[in-house]
C-alpha cells in the first residue's frame, strides 16, 4: 500500500495489535557499571564503545546514535551523534519521532537504530538487512515488537537493524519556498535521515559481522514507500544493494507547488512565520497534523511526504519510469490481498453493507473516480458469490490500495530490472483476525519469522509457522542472492509485462500470471494519482 492513502487508523490498528558534530562532549546516557557487566558484548562505533545483550545466542545493541539530537536543526539535515567516554549501554530502545499516534509525542532526539547480530568483528561478511518502519510518513518506530530481528537473524545468519527517523512536520515538511535558504532541504529531512543511518551501516558493518556491500532494505507500508523514494535519491545510491517492499509503494512525491500549499496552512493555523516554527514547543507544532488538507477531505490528517525539490529528490520515484541509479538493484514488491480490511474492518457496519449501502460507501473509499455503479457491476460479474462486504473490501483494495504496486512492477518491468511479485493470499482461518483475512501488516511477523511474537494475528500454528518459514526464507534468500528463490518455494520468475508472474502466499503457495488481471485492467481505466502528492 502506498504511504499517501494511509488511513489514520493503520498505526493504531497495528499498535493497539502488540500489546554530526564532532565536539568532545559526555552526553547524558548510561555508561558501564549502570547496567553492562564483563558478559556483555561490546561494540566499537565511531563514536564510542557500546554494551549490548546476548539474547537466545544473539547479540542485541538497542538505542544506538545515529545522528545527534535534532531540536537545534529542525527543518535541516541532522549532524553526527556527539562522542562519548567509557562504554555506553545499548540495552533499550531509543525514543521516538515526534508524533500523534500511541507512540507520541516522542522527542527530536530521535535518531537511533537497533541491531541484532550472531557475531562481532569476526570477518563473517554476513548480509546486513535494514528494516524501515511503515506508519506513512507520520507515525511509527522501530521498536515494535513485530520487529524483533532476533529469529531473522539465528534462521539466516544475518544482521539485522531497525532504526527511528524524523517524520510528519519535522521530516517532511516544505519550507524552502517560505523561508528560505536555512529550510532548503526540510522536505525531505526525514529522508536525509534515512540515507545518514545507512551511511552508518556502511561505517560499521564490520563490526557487527556484516558485508557493507550487501545490504538489504525492506519495510511495509509507509517503509517501503520510504524505500521507493529513496531509490530515486541520488545520495542514496550504493547505500543498499537489494530492496524488499510489502504494501508500500511511492510512485510520485509532492510537487514543490502542493507542498508549499500544505506549509502555508500550517503557518497560517500558528500565525507565524517559517523561523518561528523552528522555535515552537513539539507539541504544540504536532497540532497542526489536524489541519485539514484540502486534497483529502475525508481525512482530517495533514499528508506531509517527500518532496520533488529538484536538489535532494531531482525526480518522482517511480514516475514517468523507474529510477535510473537503481535499476541493478534486485527488488520485491508485494502486497496483501485484502489490504483495507485493516483500515476499514474496524467498523461493523462494512461487514453487513446492502447493495443499497454500497454505492455511497465506495464513492468516499476507493480513491479512484470511476462511478461506483461500473464498479459494482464489474465485481458482481466477476465474482457473482461476493457479497456487499466483499466487493467493498475488494474494490477499495484494488483501487486505493494495490495500484501503486503495479505501477511500480510495470516501471520495473519495462526497465528490465531484475523484480519479483508476490500477493500474500494466507490467513489464519481460525484467529481472532479470520474475518479480516490478508490484511494490511500481516506479512510483518512473516518475513520476521516472528509469528508468536506479541502483536502478530497469524496464529501459532504449524501452518502459520511454514508461511513464516517460507516468506522469511524468501527474504534471507534475496538478502544472500539477489533472488528471492529458494528450495521451499515453487520457482519464481522475475514480473515481466507479458505474464505477469505473481508469487501467491498461501497454504498451496504458488506462482500465477496476472492474478485479478480483470480487477487490475477495470482501475487502469483511469489515471494512477497517489493521493497527497498533487
Amino acid at each position: 500500500m502506498s504511504a499517501a492513502p494511509m488511513d489514520p487508523q493503520r498505526r493504531h490498528f497495528l499498535r493497539a495489535s502488540a500489546f554530526g558534530s564532532l565536539a568532545v562532549a559526555l552526553p547524558a546516557v548510561a555508561m558501564a557499571g549502570s547496567g553492562s557487566s564483563k558478559s556483555s558484548p561490546i561494540a566499537r562505533l565511531r563514536s564510542g564503545r557500546v554494551a549490548g545483550q546476548l539474547e537466545q545466542g544473539i547479540h542485541v545493541f538497542r538505542g544506538i546514535p545515529y545522528g545527534a539530537d535534532t531540536a537545534p536543526r529542525r527543518f535541516q539535515r541532522a549532524v553526527q551523534e556527539l562522542p562519548w567516554r567509557g562504554v555506553r549501554d545499548a540495552f533499550d530502545y531509543g525514543p521516538a519521532a515526534p508524533q500523534t499516534s500511541a507512540e507520541g509525542p516522542g522527542s527530536e532526539d530521535c535518531l537511533y537504530l537497533n541491531v541484532w547480530t550472531p557475531a562481532l568483528r569476526d570477518g563473517g561478511k554476513r548480509p546486513v538487512l535494514v528494516y524501515i518502519h511503515g506508519g506513512a510518513f507520520s507515525n511509527g518506530s522501530g521498536s515494535d515488537p513485530l520487529y524483533d530481528g532476533t529469529h531473522l537473524s539465528q534462521r539466516g545468519d544475518v544482521v539485522v537493524i531497525t532504526l527511528n527517523h524524523r517524520l510528519n512536520l519535522f521530516g517532511y515538511l516544505y519550507l524552502a519556498q517560505l523561508g528560505g535558504a536555512a529550510f532548503a532541504d526540510s522536505g525531505n529531512v526525514g529522508q536525509l535521515d534515512l540515507i545518514q543511518a545507512l551511511q552508518w551501516v556502511q561505517q560499521h558493518a564490520a563490526e557487527f559481522g556484516g558485508d557493507a556491500d550487501n545490504v538489504t532494505v525492506f519495510g511495509q507500508s509507509g517503509g517501503g514507500a520510504k524505500i521507493a523514494t529513496l531509490m530515486a535519491m541520488p545520495e542514496a545510491k550504493g547505500l543498499f544493494h537489494r530492496a524488499w517492499t510489502m504494501s508500500g509503494q511511492q510512485v510520485t512525491a509532492a510537487g514543490p507547488r502542493a507542498a508549499s500549499q500544505r506549509a502555508q496552512l500550517v503557518l497560517d493555523h500558528f500565525h507565524v512565520d517559517a523561523d518561528a516554527l523552528r522555535r515552537m514547543p513539539l507539541e504544540k507544532l504536532l497540532q497542526a497534523m489536524k489541519i485539514r488538507d484540502p486534497s483529502r477531505m475525508e481525512s482530517t490528517n495533514l499528508y506531509l511526504g517527500p518532496v520533488l525539490d529538484s536538489q535532494v529528490l531531482p525526480t518522482h520515484p517511480f514516475w514517468p519510469q523507474a529510477p535510473a541509479q537503481s535499476a541493478g538493484i534486485p527488488m520485491v514488491i508485494g502486497n496483501t490481498h485484502d489490504e483495507t480490511r485493516a483500515f476499514l474492518g474496524h467498523d461493523p457496519a462494512n461487514f453487513n453493507l446492502t447493495w443499497d449501502d454500497l454505492p455511497a460507501k465506495l464513492e468516499k473509499q476507493q480513491y479512484v473516480d470511476l462511478l461506483p455503479s461500473v464498479v459494482i457491476a464489474e465485481y458482481r460479474r466477476l465474482y457473482p458469490d461476493y457479497t456487499p462486504s466483499d466487493v467493498f473490501f475488494a474494490a477499495t483494495t484494488a483501487g486505493r490500495s494495490w495500484r501503486g504496486a503495479v505501477e511500480e512492477l510495470e516501471a520495473r518491468a519495462r526497465q528490465e530490472a531484475p523484480t519479483w511479485a508476490y500477493e500474500l493470499d494466507w490467513y489464519d482461518r481460525h484467529g481472532d483476525a479470520a474475518r479480516l483475512r490478508a490484511f494490511h501488516t500481516l506479512d510483518i511477523p512473516l518475513v520476521f519469522n516472528n509469528p508468536r511474537q506479541p502483536g502478530s494475528r497469524t496464529g501459532g500454528s504449524d501452518d502459520a509457522t511454514r508461511m513464516a518459514d517460507a516468506m522469511s526464507d524468501a527474504l534471507l534468500a534475496l538478502a544472500r542472492h539477489g533472488n528471492p528463490n529458494h528450495k521451499g518455494l515453487p520457482h519464481w520468475d522475475a514480473y515481466s509485462l507479458a505474464r505477469r508472474q505473481t508469487m501467491l502466499f498461501d497454504t498451496d503457495t504458488r506462482q500465477a500470471d496476472d492474478p485479478r488481471g480483470a480487477e487490475r485492467r477495470l482501475y487502469a481505466q483511469v489515471p494512477f494519482i497517489q493521493r497527497g502528492t498533487f
